[in-house]
């Protein structure tokens, strides 16, 4: 089975071929870092625009790397949601011509499900069911994994998601965009004990996340500091930042495992290629005897792999787009959680 996987949900324009499910033949990821770095953060109408000028030629590339045709293809995923609107149509818009020129069935994938599925690309071992944390830039995440296209969300964020508040923090710090790479890299020589800084906790919702009490305590740290003339160590900031947030996304994620009876634990999305976060996960499950998995970091960001790889178990269970190709723009983020 091949599958072409798009992806176009935030600043990334990337297609992929995926082999029986699990076997990348291609992946072509174009970038727009330097291009938003200047404004400190994604612009939604130069990401849509800059999606229109790449995606043909993003996925031409992905196509021949992999040595196939558009006829040789059983289907073609594309991420519906969620994402920055703009850039989501992009690919959807995209990915239904092409289904409509070559008869192929169109696959809707759900971003968060893709993230998920990087796993089986890296493990060709792990199999469902087993609990997975999704950290990155717009989702915050602890979802059981029950079969290969049915979720149950366990905890998710009340308000910023724990890469949103790596990156506004380092904004703050004077870091460039995107800046939870430049705290990673100022934590391997900073102090995380050097700052006691908040673990914000959800009423009644165990397993549920909050990061915006911890950005803003870091932000009022540097203002204070600023304000009384004082100089706070960025290198030092960054490491008690970064424990803090792995502290955090790994408590909740253990005891939740632990609640629920698993004993297999996953670790997915972008905030997973975050050394800290990495190695706290691992740390703990091996202390309890989990068997732990994460993807490799060339697969943590966006990438079309991820969605030709989720497309692929999408298609064998059946979800397909209908035949006006519409369906896809009926579906929401709801969709992922199955009671």
């Amino acid at each position: 089975m091949l599958i072409l996987g798009i992806e176009s949900s935030c600043d990334e324009t990337a297609a992929s071929v995926v082999k029986d499910c699990r076997t990348i033949l291609s992946s072509v990821v174009s970038t727009q870092i330097e291009e938003h770095r200047k404004y400190g953060g994604v612009v939604p109408e130069i990401a849509s625009r800059r999606h229109c000028e790449n995606i043909l030629g993003v996925v031409s590339q992905a196509l021949d790397e992999a040595q196939v045709k558009l006829s040789d293809l059983d289907g073609i995923a594309v991420t519906y949601a969620p994402g920055l609107i703009g850039a989501l149509l992009v690919g959807v818009s995209f990915a239904k011509a092409l289904a409509m020129s070559s008869g192929k069935p169109l696959i809707p994938v759900h971003h968060i499900a893709g993230h998920i599925a990087t796993n089986y690309l890296t493990f060709p071992e792990l199999e469902p069911p087993y609990l997975c944390l999704v950290a990155s830039g717009g989702h915050s995440h602890i979802i059981e994994v029950l079969g290969y296209t049915d979720f149950h969300v366990v905890g998710r964020t009340h308000d910023d998601a724990a890469g949103e508040c790596f990156d506004k923090c380092a904004r703050a710090m004077g870091f460039p965009y995107p800046g939870g790479v430049h705290i990673d890299n100022a934590a391997q020589t900073g102090d995380s004990n050097a700052f006691r800084l908040p673990h914000p906790a959800v009423a009644g919702s165990e397993f549920d996340f909050s990061f915006s009490g911890l950005k803003t305590n870091v932000i009022n740290l540097l203002h204070n500091a600023e304000q009384k003339g004082t100089d706070i160590n960025r290198n030092d900031l960054a490491a008690s930042l970064q424990a803090t947030i792995a502290e955090i996304l790994t408590d909740k994620t253990v005891r939740a495992a632990e609640a629920l009876g698993y004993k297999k634990v996953a670790l997915a999305g972008g905030v997973s290629a975050n050394t800290g976060v990495r190695a706290a996960l691992s740390e703990a499950c091996a202390k309890r005897g989990f068997e732990f998995y994460m993807p490799e970091k060339k697969l943590c960001g966006d990438n079309g792999a991820m969605i030709a790889c989720q497309g692929s178990y999408n298609l064998l269970a059946g979800i397909t787009a209908d035949e006006s190709l519409n369906a896809v723009a009926t579906l929401s983020m709801d969709d992922l959680s199955k009671k």
